[in-house]
């Protein structure tokens, strides 16, 4: 890939990451889950939505609406939400090892998706080596934090949202060229601010006693976590593979676990460590079969249904 679009994937690594850091302060501060979400999300949509109208981008066609209905319950709403809540049941590194599955996800689902980008033997290899690293995890019975902490529960909602953005990215890279990426992005945030208001409001109330640094938080990982990547993420699209933009993935954790016990005192536990490795080695095995894969186009004795 040309540098600039690794650059990009590094910018966006550092939003997203940015964004785990931010959930664990937010909550150290007392604001509730779907307050965190809610109010993120309906920042974001404003801003992208400020950039849409400043741009004078024409209005999306009836398909394209529909692609930024699908996208907003699959590559933001679920997973969103089922972060943000296994932020609170693990530490910020924990939670995006799990994150770094998402890679792994997508090449799953543009398997059956996208034709040119099938799952061969070597990719499920490192799909099996990646889980081996999360049941290490679950094994292990460490979450990264000093006390509490419930790591079944945080590997269960965030297994779920990799696999719901895996499935989004694949489809959106299906249909990539269809739209415009700053479109898509506002249309997703949208839709997902208006089901996240109603639930923000009914579960928690109006979000009235947020000082004033958990508004600075919600404020910051609006753009720099929510705006910023998703831009990046669909500009990527339109240049190169699902499964090569999707490497964004693993290199969130990197960044997340440092951050995390600098700034939040979390722990880098042993189990956390060994799942961490196994879920690395599998990843990188993948990413090299994917490569692999690109540079002989007339690949034979691709898996399944070889």
């Amino acid at each position: 890939m040309r540098p600039i679009y690794w650059v990009a994937m590094v910018v966006a690594a550092l939003g997203w990451s940015s964004g785990g850091i931010g959930t664990r302060a937010a909550f150290n501060e007392g604001i509730g889950a779907w307050t965190i979400v809610g109010m993120r999300v309906i920042i974001a949509a404003v801003i992208v939505g400020l950039i849409v109208f400043a741009r004078r981008i024409p209005w999306p066609t009836p398909t394209v609406i529909r692609y930024g209905l699908i996208q907003a319950v699959f590559n933001l709403t679920i997973p969103y939400v089922l972060f943000t809540f296994a932020y609170d049941q693990a530490s910020a590194g924990f939670v995006s090892l799990l994150a770094a599955l998402i890679p792994i996800s997508t090449a799953v689902f543009a398997n059956t998706m996208l034709p040119n980008e099938p799952l061969t033997k070597g990719k499920f290899l490192g799909l099996f080596i990646a889980f081996t690293g999360v049941a290490a995890l679950l094994l292990s019975g460490d979450s990264g934090l000093s006390e509490g902490g419930r790591p079944v529960v945080a590997i269960g909602l965030g297994l779920t949202a990799v696999a719901s953005v895996g499935y989004a990215s694949a489809f959106a890279k299906r249909h990539a060229g269809e739209y415009n990426p700053t479109v898509m992005t506002w249309l997703q945030f949208a839709f997902s601010s208006l089901w996240l208001l109603v639930a923000m409001v009914a579960l928690e109330g109006a979000p009235t006693d947020v000082s004033a640094y958990g508004w600075l938080l919600i404020v910051g990982m609006a753009i720099t976590a929510t705006v910023l990547p998703f831009l990046i993420l669909y500009w990527l699209l339109q240049h190169i593979s699902a499964t090569d933009s999707s490497l964004i993935g693993y290199m969130v954790p990197l960044f997340t676990i440092v951050a995390g016990i600098i700034l939040l005192d979390e722990e880098l536990q042993a189990g956390i460590v060994v799942g961490g490795l196994l879920v690395f080695i599998g990843i990188v095995l993948a990413d090299r079969e994917t490569r692999r894969q690109a540079a002989e186009p007339a690949l034979e004795g691709v898996w399944p249904g070889e």
